[in-house]
């Protein structure tokens, strides 16, 4: 059966080597002789490592700012270049975890609908080539973290061998998977703390740990609708979901970041860090982007994620914005504190 001409959300590319023009190749395929040497396909193959890195999914690791954020030290320009060099070491070791991932669902995403356009799943980019790709970023990074801060990079190793462990193994248990998802945003959040060696309050990971977790069931909830009784074979803990399971599971995560944020908002040592009282109405906008976000869970069925439908989405991107201009207004009336 002919394969569809290209993935709607992500503009696959036809090779050098199609047959009829605007024919997606097959997974299998292998390139032309010459096409590494061949400007248009070495250009071809460039922009499929960078998509094979996911660039679009590095905005999660913005949580290595939230300490420095949340301490009234975003204006301190030495800890600012700490956490952003943090931040990039997050970026390069997700990187490389994006191309493991990738090598060991390989087949698994060739029989996905969207997934199979995947640089490594569609021959674009060769696996002995990711794997390279993925050893360079994961020595870099963490020689970076190292030089950073040794406790820095002590949790960015954590943060690495975690994911492996995920990649490999974890990721076919149902819940415990999408555990160890929210525990490298928590890892992403102490790291931020040791890279500029700033406090980090039980509030800022416990909220960051549920909404990872509501983050992750949503995510989990999307693919087992879209499965269409293909669930074992795009997602070998999916046939060990259920609908019913996730959507008590998104209620309880999503209702419990709400809260435990709005509590963190009344806590007097809140009030007394910031000098306000007045952080409070910042939960009506995380109210709004838990309840977003269920909106994107079941109505964009035909994306590969909502985690990466909600950055394209409009409202949804807007009331984050409302969130960080009010938090910042409240917290540091835009100067330092």
């Amino acid at each position: 059966m002919r394969e569809p001409q290209r993935a709607p959300d992500l503009g696959a590319e036809p090779t050098a080597s199609t047959v009829r023009q605007g024919e997606a190749p097959p997974a299998s395929s292998e390139p032309p002789s010459g096409v590494w040497t061949d400007g248009s396909g070495l250009l071809w193959r460039i922009g499929g490592v960078v998509r094979t890195v996911r660039p679009h999914q590095w905005v999660k690791n913005v949580f290595v700012l939230a300490p420095v954020v949340f301490a009234k030290e975003v204006f301190d320009r030495n800890l600012l270049e700490h956490a952003t060099a943090a931040f990039f070491v997050f970026c390069l070791l997700a990187g490389a975890v994006y191309a493991m991932n990738d090598l060991a669902d390989i087949e698994a995403d060739r029989t996905h609908p969207v997934k199979k356009y995947r640089p490594i799943a569609s021959g674009r980019v060769p696996p002995n080539v990711a794997r390279a790709l993925a050893a360079v970023l994961v020595l870099g990074s963490l020689a970076w973290a190292y030089r950073l801060q040794p406790a820095f990079a002590l949790v960015a190793a954590v943060y690495f061998a975690q994911n492996v462990a995920y990649s490999f193994k974890l990721k076919h248990v149902a819940y415990l998977d999408v555990s160890f998802i929210a525990a490298g945003f928590v890892l992403r959040v102490m790291g931020g703390g040791y890279a500029t060696r700033t406090p980090v309050s039980s509030y800022l990971l416990v909220c960051t740990a549920l909404l990872a977790l509501f983050l992750g069931f949503g995510k989990r909830r999307h693919e087992l609708s879209a499965a269409a009784g293909k669930a074992a074979l795009q997602r070998a803990a999916l046939e060990q979901y259920s609908e019913r399971g996730l959507d008590l599971a998104l209620a309880l995560t999503g209702g419990a970041t709400v809260v435990t944020y709005l509590v963190y908002t009344l806590d007097p040592r809140t009030e007394a860090l910031f000098h306000t009282g007045t952080l409070w109405p910042s939960s009506l906008f995380v109210l709004l982007g838990v309840g977003r976000f269920l909106q994107l869970v079941k109505s964009r069925p035909k994306s590969e994620s909502p985690t990466q439908e909600m950055l394209r989405d409009g409202p949804f991107v807007a009331i984050v914005l409302c969130w960080v201009v009010l938090v910042m207004w409240v917290v540091y009336r835009l100067k330092p504190g």
